[in-house]
């Protein structure tokens, strides 16, 4: 098993924040290597809802990375599967108030079983490279708040 995560303070409420997380087609203003990403199946912003994800893969090339929201708790947790994909991580974003600003904590993990399991230190870096892009979380609300 590899595992990652990375925490980020945000300048927002937890429900803005909760909020803009839910709806998978955020993902682009803040993580990169999304090609493209829309609504499979299910509501937008709640438990149950698959985004068909094309990211970029190695050498440029086109990889399916599709997720399912598996559970929504408002204001403080989004837990996810990938679905479809070279690899299927499951994670989530927990989040909790520390004054007028959010805390989020970005976590990954993801299973490596059979000939996987030798590939774990490069496994492991890319989860903290996607973890890590939270960091840009705070500055994509800050300009979806100032575009509305």
């Amino acid at each position: 098993m590899a595992f990652a995560e990375h925490e980020v303070l945000v300048q927002r409420d937890a429900m803005t924040v909760y909020t803009f997380l839910l709806n998978g087609l955020n993902l682009p203003a803040w993580q990169q290597g999304i090609r493209s990403i829309s609504l499979s199946s299910g509501s937008a912003g709640s438990a149950g809802a698959r985004y068909q994800v094309t990211l970029t893969g190695p050498r440029g090339r086109p990889i399916a990375g599709d997720f399912e929201i598996t559970h929504a708790r408002p204001g403080a947790e989004i837990r996810f599967q990938v679905v479809a994909g070279p690899s299927l991580p499951s994670g989530g974003f927990y989040l909790s108030t520390e004054g007028a600003a959010t805390r989020v904590r970005f976590a990954l993990e993801a299973p490596l079983k059979g000939f996987r399991s030798l590939a774990r230190p490069a496994a492991q870096r890319r989860l903290q490279a996607r973890v890590a892009q939270l960091e840009r979380l705070g500055a994509a609300l800050e300009e979806r708040t100032t575009a509305d």
